[in-house]
């Protein structure tokens, strides 16, 4: 009796899990930066009900999971109704993940929206991207200082630099004039963890207040209890199921299988 008691226990724990991962794959996920340097703390409204409370310059929320579907984001300074400073309704397709990211002066403030990617690093890897939102910067490289290689070349104004798999370690970066060696800000001491993906937003202006600066985000991390857990792109939530499907038929086999053998060898 214990071990169909374990067995059934077990089972019912496979499919909590199975049904939170089908559930997260039905779901879309969006979080919001604050990156308009002359803009006062806001909140954010999804179809009418604060999402994002408080979000000050250089915030970045949390992600917030909802069903795939259309939805009217609209921005107003904390704690009022008006003015709408920005009104935008995308459709957020379910099992991805979503960046807004509102920039540019607050008499020009606009929006883009990322699609981010944040499936697991291989094994010794980060993933890194970067973003450009200081609106009067130049394009601009970011490379390893010290004569080190350039990683993201020729980033304009809302540009986005793709991802890249990068060794983990700790790196002195710099942001450069693009295509030159003029130094317009020094990044030092960038720690990109394994299996841990990362956004750099260069945030503020380059001749004003407030500064020039790189504001990180740390997007996704993994560990082994959790990876299987956590959304990647590409359908790798459908693996995990599968895995975590297939591991459980062979515990609850191999219990059925002890049970029915301890029953037989009793009546004996």
């Amino acid at each position: 009796m214990k071990r169909l008691t374990m067995i059934v226990s077990v089972l019912v724990l496979i499919l909590a899990m199975a049904t939170s991962v089908l559930a997260q794959d039905n779901l879309a996920r969006v979080r919001v930066v604050h990156a308009s340097p002359d803009a006062p703390a806001v909140d954010v409204w999804a179809n009418g009900t604060v999402a994002f409370s408080n979000a000050p310059f250089k915030g970045i929320t949390a992600y917030a999971a909802l069903p795939g579907g259309v939805y009217n984001f609209q921005v107003t300074p904390t704690g009022a109704t008006e003015p709408v400073v920005i009104n935008i309704s995308p459709d957020l397709r379910a099992g991805v993940d979503y960046t807004v990211v509102a920039l540019n002066t607050l008499n020009s403030i606009e929006t883009i929206i990322l699609e981010d990617n944040n499936a697991r690093p291989a094994a010794g890897k980060a993933h890194v991207r970067f973003v450009h939102t200081s609106p009067d910067a130049p394009a601009v490289d970011i490379a390893v200082a010290g004569g080190g290689p350039v990683l993201f070349s020729g980033i304009p104004f809302k540009g986005v630099g793709a991802y890249l798999p990068v060794d983990a370690g700790v790196y002195d970066l710099e942001v450069r004039v693009a295509g030159t060696n003029t130094v317009a800000l020094s990044v030092p001491r960038v720690a990109l963890n394994e299996g841990t993906v990362y956004t750099i937003f260069a945030m503020g202006l380059a001749g004003g207040s407030p500064a020039l600066t790189a504001v990180p985000s740390v997007d996704a991390t993994y560990t082994s209890t959790s990876a299987a857990l956590l959304p990647e792109s590409g359908g790798v939530l459908n693996i995990g199921f599968l895995s975590i499907l297939f591991a459980g038929m062979a515990l609850i086999g191999s219990g059925l299988a002890l049970r029915f053998a301890t029953i037989k060898v009793k009546r004996q």
